[in-house]
């Protein structure tokens, strides 16, 4: 058979593939020619993001790691301490002998209480839909037996055994997605440090060990989520990102699921990637053009278990909640960071504060999971007041987007935080709906159909008694269709 070569989009395609009768030697298909991503972030851009992972709105992430022995401080213990912080180094002197390294916290790190099924079951009780852990930080050391870290991983020395692995299994027989935090630099890597002399001239670092930790990372465990860190010191085209990612998107075993953040190099943060942090603790308010994620921390001064952490430092259950409702709004995902500690426990502060959610989400989660923004976020009237909708068909090219005309609006939700003391609840942006008297209102968690009326362009709905209310610290309306 005579075939003709056509060139699309820079692919070799053959008529055979065109009109569907080709054999097994044909190059290859106009499907699969679309389906490839060349490793530019004009052409990655363009990857609609999977669903799952706009659905799934609540993850819980976990920074754990050698720093988790001294547990002082914060997660950047060992730069701190090496770069001359004064508390650290009078830490280390009351506590510790002279000449003693960093090296030497590693067998100390032993996690001999992880009990992994025990922290999945208590993820999914907190309503986490993925589950987050740091693979590597910047220190270095690995919680999975890296083939280019050796003695520098958890199957070497301290818990002596593949902590990824092990939560992965764990976390997947819950039902819930894994995914990696991996940190690009590492402060003292002398592979690393020596490229940084040459100004990333040199690009042994990517090629020797980053490179190889990502993909026997991916291979292994093949994660849903890839969080990448420590990217700040170097453009992309040091860090090769956009040729992993293309790597990702085409040809790993979880092309089709994973979804990666934007921290690839100096200037790429908040402008590329599956969603954007755009920052540690990135919430804006309002909403965004592209989907995003609030990865926060309950323990306000640190990602890392902090021994020396005070009550007044941790995040109150309410302004916990307030992260997450506003972060959904605004078309955002929520990451909520807790530090494990050396022994390999969740402090029980940290418990009580991921079961408080999780009870609030099984009577409101409704107004938080498969969601998307509505017209609003925020009431223009009562600033306590955050909208969400659900749609008959789920936009994957723009997840952010608020409704279009074209689209089925299911049910409208308003979350509030403070409870009227007369018991009616004034709102505004939906009073256009409300007038239209085509949707019933109820509070979720209860099932009387609420009493309302406008006045002056103002919703006023009568909410129920408050001491029948199932809910506490915040409460969801829902407008349906009648």
């Amino acid at each position: 058979m005579n075939k003709i070569i056509i060139l699309l989009a820079g692919i070799c395609v053959t008529t055979a593939s065109i009109n569907g009768y080709g054999d097994d030697n044909d190059l290859i298909t106009i499907e699969a020619a679309f389906d490839r991503y060349s490793p530019s972030w004009k052409d990655l851009d363009r990857r609609p993001l999977p669903e799952w992972y706009d659905k799934a709105k609540i993850g819980i992430f976990l920074h754990w790691g050698v720093y988790s022995v001294p547990s002082f401080g914060s997660e950047w213990f060992w730069s701190n301490w090496v770069g001359g912080n004064k508390k650290y180094i009078n830490f280390m002197n009351k506590n510790y002998p002279p000449g003693f390294t960093y090296q030497e916290f590693a067998p100390m790190f032993k996690a001999e209480f992880f009990e992994p099924n025990d922290w999945a079951a208590l993820f999914k009780k907190a309503g986490a839909k993925y589950i987050v852990l740091t693979s590597k930080h910047h220190e270095g050391f690995t919680l999975f037996p890296s083939k280019r870290s050796f003695s520098w991983n958890a199957l070497d020395v301290g818990p002596k055994r593949d902590l990824v692995g092990d939560l992965a299994q764990a976390v997947r027989q819950q039902g819930m997605k894994f995914g990696v935090y991996h940190s690009l630099y590492e402060w003292y890597n002398p592979i690393y440090l020596e490229d940084k002399r040459s100004l990333f001239l040199k690009k042994n670092y990517p090629a020797t060990k980053l490179w190889p930790d990502i993909k026997q990372l991916i291979n292994d465990y093949q994660p849903s989520v890839l969080w990448s860190d420590g990217d700040w010191e170097a453009l992309d085209a040091y860090w090769n990102s956009t040729d992993l990612i293309a790597w990702l998107y085409n040809d790993s075993p979880v092309k089709d699921e994973i979804v990666v953040n934007d921290r690839w190099g100096i200037g790429i943060p908040c402008h590329h990637g599956d969603f954007y942090n755009c920052a540690d603790r990135y919430n804006p308010g309002k909403l965004q053009s592209h989907k995003w994620e609030n990865a926060f921390t309950v323990d306000s001064k640190s990602w890392g278990y902090r021994r020396d952490m005070k009550l007044s430092e941790i995040l109150t259950f309410k302004e916990l909640l307030k992260e997450v409702v506003s972060t959904v709004s605004c078309g955002g995902n929520v990451l909520i960071n807790v530090g494990p500690t050396k022994e390999g426990t969740i402090v029980p502060i940290f418990q009580e504060r991921l079961l408080a959610l999780g009870d609030w989400l099984q009577i409101n989660g409704e107004a938080i999971y498969e969601t998307s923004p509505w017209a609003h976020q925020n009431d223009s009237l009562n600033s306590d007041v955050w909208y969400t909708c659900t749609k008959a068909e789920y936009n994957g090219a723009n997840p952010t987007a608020v409704p279009s005309k074209s689209d089925t609006i299911i049910s409208i939700y308003a979350t509030f935080f403070t409870w009227p003391k007369d018991n009616v609840l004034k709102v505004k942006d939906v009073a256009t709906y409300l007038r239209r008297g085509t949707y019933t209102v109820t509070l979720l968690g209860n099932n009387e159909v609420l009493n309302w009326k406008l006045s002056s362009g103002v919703g006023l709905i009568q909410l129920p008694d408050k001491a029948t209310v199932k809910s506490n610290d915040a409460w969801s309306l829902k407008l349906s269709s009648k």
